[in-house]
């Protein structure tokens, strides 16, 4: 896992570090120990803010360099706006910010002061937790390959970030509620990096040993190779991979946490095309690089198991993705050819660039005949139809139920990561409607996205089921306060919240 700066919690009056920030709502609102601060430096704070014309608004900053009296350094002022309006997606990228403006001075260590005045619907500990949370989103960095910024010893940057301590009213209390969020934050973080990796270091069976090593937080892995898929007869799935030489994996990881093994498990299915060239219906060769991330549907559910059983969840899951590589070659599918896949039905491929809804049929109906799940999402890099549709700040949400999708959009409304209801209709099914096989993987120029959609549910039984359509925000998605990264870990903090509200009360 990519280092990260280390995250403490520590008492408010403990010692500072050299470069330490306070906070302030609006018109200056100073916490007790920011006023404290102040008095030790014979008011110099406050003359900083004043000559500053800071204002307490979110994200403005007043620094002071050298001030007198006290241990810090430099301390920096950082507005938080009005506090009454803070919800918790708000302080979380609160964190990410405070963490950017310290990264940007270039300290090896820092204090926070998580203490503000006011009216609050969160709890000053749970305040701390968010913070330290949007931190931890924010100082990600993926730099395993840039050799010349490393120093003599090896070490990467040396003015980067080692240790933000997190100064707060009760440490113990702020530390437990963070355990939760860690959690999260490193399963977003092994999404993030599993996005990032190079095609050709990550393949199939490498990305299926990355998913193996969950087992060291508890989950159960199992790998099927590729013959092993084939004796499952899992033809559309493995019409994607046969065009390269690296064959094909399928990893299920099962996380067994609620009260009763009898429960039935969230099912969670990603795609895992490890590069995509669009096989014989080659993309163009600009922005191709890119495509080393369609597999962000698959980090997606990697980070996702490993953040549940990381935290203990109080329920019964199982990620499920398919790991293929889509190649041109000799031995590629070719546009026109039916392939029979696991459930029986036939495919006429009629592009072979619309791979990835092959791969999740399968593994959908996989899913229900092994493991009868309560329900199912699925999420996949899936069209450019879904980015024409709404951009890379909204990924699509598709489903067949109105629970369930319910329930996704109120932990996008928490979480931050949004997602728009996009519609299923006959007339999409009409669309992949095939002369020559039961249905056919293209449905033509129009509604690209909802056709791709109808194609996959052509799969699902009478299982409640939801497609997210990430391909905008998975990968070189715009850049926050919480996510440096060109692979964001999407879904993560989405699915984590989904289950937490949802399924382990």
């Amino acid at each position: 896992m990519t280092d990260r700066p280390e995250i403490v919690f520590a008492p408010l009056g403990a010692d500072l570090e050299r470069m330490s920030v306070v906070l302030a709502g609006r018109d200056v609102a100073l916490g007790k120990r920011a006023k404290e601060l102040d008095s030790d430096t014979g008011g110099a704070v406050l003359r900083a803010v004043e000559a500053a014309d800071f204002k307490g608004k979110k994200k403005s900053t007043a620094e002071l360099l050298a001030p007198p009296q006290i241990a810090a350094s430099r301390l920096l002022v950082f507005g938080i706006g009005k506090l009454a309006d803070l919800k918790e997606k708000d302080w979380v990228t609160l964190g990410g910010a405070l963490a950017g403006a310290i990264s940007a001075r270039k300290a090896k260590a820092a204090s926070l002061i998580a203490e503000v005045t006011g009216d609050s619907d969160t709890k000053a500990e749970m305040i701390a937790a968010l913070l330290a949370f949007g931190a931890a989103l924010r100082l990600y960095q993926f730099s395993k390959y840039q050799t010349k910024k490393k120093n003599n010893e090896g070490d990467t940057d040396p003015d980067v970030l080692e240790k933000l301590v997190i100064h707060c009213a009760n440490p113990e209390k702020a530390r437990a509620a963070f355990a939760h969020f860690e959690a999260v934050a490193n399963g977003v973080v092994i999404a993030r990096d599993l996005v990032n990796e190079p095609a050709n270091v990550l393949g199939p069976v490498e990305f299926a040993e990355r998913a193996r090593e969950l087992e060291n937080v508890g989950l159960e892995v199992e790998i099927l190779d590729a013959e092993q898929i084939a004796d499952l007869k899992m033809g559309a799935l493995l019409a994607v991979a046969q065009g390269s030489i690296r064959p094909a994996r399928v990893a299920i990881m099962q996380w067994h946490g609620a009260k009763s093994k009898r429960v039935k498990p969230l099912a969670f299915i990603g795609k895992g095309v490890v590069f995509d060239t669009g096989g014989i219906s080659i993309k163009p060769s600009s922005g191709m690089e890119d495509m080393k991330g369609d597999m962000g549907g698959a980090a997606c559910v990697v980070g996702l198991m490993h953040a549940l059983a990381e935290r203990k969840a109080n329920v019964n899951a199982v990620g499920i993705i398919g790991l293929v590589e889509n190649m041109p070659s000799g031995s590629a599918t070719r546009p026109g050819d039916i392939v029979t896949s696991y459930s029986g039905q036939t495919v006429e491929v009629l592009n072979t660039d619309a791979e990835g809804r092959l791969v999740l049929g399968d593994l959908i109906s996989y899913a229900q005949d092994h493991f009868k799940p309560r329900l199912i999402i699925d999420l996949a890099t899936l069209t450019g139809a879904i980015m024409v549709a709404l951009g890379k700040e909204y990924a699509g949400l598709f489903a067949n139920d109105d629970k369930l999708a319910n329930e996704l959009l109120d932990a996008s409304s928490i979480t931050g990561e949004k997602v728009w209801r996009m519609p299923l209709d006959k007339a999409y099914d009409k669309m992949i409607e095939s002369k020559n096989a039961d249905i056919k993987n293209l449905g033509g120029r129009w509604a690209g996205a909802c056709t791709a959609a109808a194609f996959i549910q052509s799969f699902v039984k009478d299982t409640p089921w939801a497609h997210i359509d990430l391909a905008g925000t998975a990968m070189d998605a715009p850049k926050s306060d919480i996510n440096p990264s060109w692979g964001s870990g999407w879904g993560v903090r989405l699915l984590d919240r989904f289950v937490a509200e949802k399924y382990e009360k």
